[in-house]
């Protein structure tokens, strides 16, 4: 006898082996191309931090070369740019690409005017590490009251 309980185990039956089916092959891709959700990303990842007098922005860019690196500030706006060249070593067929070539560039509006003339950049293990000093204008004082 049919049921309307029927029809639905069956339906989703039908979906949970469709469900199945689908996980394996992308499993199956990515196993052979390499998982690329985290590429979708637009830039690096970064916090930024505030001492009173200075900003501190610290980006992850791993891989990429100091000179593949671009920084421009102007006024509170700054850009990060850079680019990442991976090539298959001579004489070797790859097999499987997980680090691929790329570019990005990410821009920020800064909480306060900085000094952009005074900026320090570093590239540590990975990290991008800026220290904007703030104009005088815009560190905070303490103003007494009388």
């Amino acid at each position: 006898m049919w049921t309307r309980g029927n029809d639905f185990d069956r339906m989703f039956g039908a979906m949970d082996l469709l469900r199945s089916r689908m996980g394996r092959l992308l499993n199956d891709f990515d196993r052979s191309y390499g998982d690329y959700t985290f590429q979708v990303e637009t830039g690096p990842k970064t916090n930024l931090y505030d001492s009173g007098d200075k900003l501190k922005i610290i980006a992850e860019v791993p891989g990429i070369a100091k000179g593949d690196l671009n920084i421009r500030i102007q006024g509170n706006y700054l850009e990060l740019s850079g680019s990442r060249k991976v090539e298959t070593p001579e004489g070797y067929k790859a097999h499987r690409i997980e680090r691929t070539t790329t570019t990005f560039t990410r821009s920020f509006t800064l909480p306060v005017e900085v000094d952009a003339e005074r900026a320090e950049a570093a590239l540590k293990n990975g990290m991008l590490i800026l220290e904007i000093p703030k104009i005088e204008a815009a560190k905070p004082r303490q103003i007494t009251i009388s």
